[in-house]
């Protein structure tokens, strides 16, 4: 049986290095290594530009090539001719070769040697398996069908954002044994994204934030494509180090507002989804293993797969919060709060809020914090809804884009790990209530 394309992509992994023959105008050929073969499509394949070196001077001239892959499972070798017809240098699949790339070039200690030029696409025009013996297939390390099946399902059951996140992050680990994942969501002035849940960390890293572009989870967020790294590669890890308190500075007092990131020291294997709705970028699910090699193509189709179904879920409970189904009632009298009174103290310019000198939070979840605080010292209150929120023009939330419900999860989250006598409560749908356990003195201070 003649092998169809999609049936080599495991031969695609980057494990055991292609070969590229060519052939120059005066009829000598030319044999060289490539440092990147991807699969399109059942019939291209594009394979990475870095110098202009004889194989490329081949190519320009002559458009046909051979190139020889392996597989790294069963040993099989197999030729592909192809014929060159274009060279992409932006786009998703740029992006997605360069971070590839960088794996590779980082774990050969060739990272800055190696640079991608550009995507060389190639039309497919024959697959030859060569001669030879393979050994036995070995069995699938985990029947990914069945675990999209449950993870859909259980997706399926939840009617609250809060409990969709956690229980894909806890479908992930159960049915497909991936022990270090979290998910960002994506801010809606498109320059960064924010944790709001993860697993299997030291350090929950919610409210953390990751630019557009920056690493994996950027590069993925920016290029709408998901990106996966087989090695350890140091451009694309984020620093795991506790930030100071209190940053240096040129007069020595600036405060330090950036949440850790969490994420593994020594990551062997990432893999980024965007997480995508109508060409609407959610956020990404990132998924981690100490382990080289860990995440397969059949795992990035998979969590692709469910990806999706993940993003149709965020924004299907997150319209239903902003719907209350119960008639609003007259917000019920805040608990009294006793022990020493908490300075809390707000920043305009960025919104970002300190209990007692410590980063709490900032931005749109630190502006609707400290509305909160407000009517709750000034007016007694503790019951609140999304609705009031969303139609509060002074917090500046553009439209449900903005996913309101995921910034009080932030929020409600934040406050679990770093301000235990204030909590946030869901009450309801589009409902919930602040409880305080101690004294609030509010400071609207000037300046960072």
């Amino acid at each position: 049986m003649t092998p169809t394309l999609r049936s080599l992509r495991r031969c695609f992994e980057g494990a055991v290095p292609a070969t590229i023959a060519t052939c120059a105008a005066d009829g000598m050929p030319n044999v060289a290594k490539l440092s990147h073969v991807h699969f399109v499509d059942d019939e291209h394949v594009a394979l990475s530009y870095q110098f202009f070196n004889k194989t490329r001077e081949n190519i320009l001239h002559n458009h046909h090539a051979t190139v020889e892959v392996v597989d790294p499972v069963s040993a099989a070798h197999y030729c592909l001719r192809v014929e060159f017809l274009r060279t992409e240098t932006a786009g998703p699949l740029f992006e997605y070769m360069k971070a590839r790339l960088a794996a590779i070039a980082s774990h050969t200690g060739m990272s800055k040697v190696f640079r991608l030029l550009g995507s060389d696409i190639y039309r497919v025009l024959e697959v030859e398996a060569v001669p030879g013996d393979v050994d036995a297939e070995f069995p699938s390390r985990a029947n990914l069908l069945s675990g999209l099946r449950a993870c859909q399902n259980e997706l399926a059951g939840c009617a609250e954002l809060a409990r969709l996140l956690d229980a894909m992050l806890e479908g992930l680990e159960r049915h497909w044994d991936i022990r270090h994942s979290m998910l960002l969501m994506a801010d809606p002035d498109g320059r960064r994204l924010y944790t709001v849940t993860s697993r299997g960390y030291a350090e929950s890293g919610v409210g953390s934030e990751v630019r557009m572009g920056e690493g994996i989870v950027g590069v993925a967020a920016g290029g709408r494509t998901p990106i996966r790294i087989g090695y350890a590669v140091q451009e694309y890890r984020y620093s795991q180090a506790t930030r100071q308190r209190f940053a240096a500075s040129a007069d020595g007092d600036a405060l330090e507002t950036e949440i850790p990131f969490p994420g593994l020291a020594e990551a062997g294997s990432q893999l980024a989804v965007p997480l995508l709705l109508a060409g609407r970028l959610l956020g990404v699910l990132l998924v981690e293993s100490p382990l080289e090699q860990r995440f397969t193509y059949e795992d990035e189709d998979a969590l692709v797969v469910l990806g999706g179904q993940l993003a149709m879920c965020i924004d299907m409970v997150s319209r239903n919060s902003e719907s209350p189904a119960e008639p609003e009632v007259p917000g019920a009298a805040a608990e009294p709060a006793r022990g020493a009174p908490v300075l809390i103290r707000h920043f305009p310019a960025d919104h970002s809020v300190f209990v007692d000198n410590d980063y709490l939070i900032k931005g749109v979840a630190g502006a609707i914090f400290w509305k909160l605080l407000r009517e709750h010292t000034e007016a007694g209150r503790a019951e609140f809804t999304n609705r009031e929120l969303r139609l509060d023009a002074s917090l500046g939330l553009p439209d449900i884009t903005d996913n309101l419900d995921a910034r009080l999860i932030l929020l409600q989250r934040r406050l679990a790990e770093r301000c235990s006598f204030i909590a946030i409560e869901k009450t309801g749908r589009g409902r919930f209530r602040l409880k305080v356990g101690r004294p609030l003195q509010l400071s609207l201070a000037a300046a960072l």
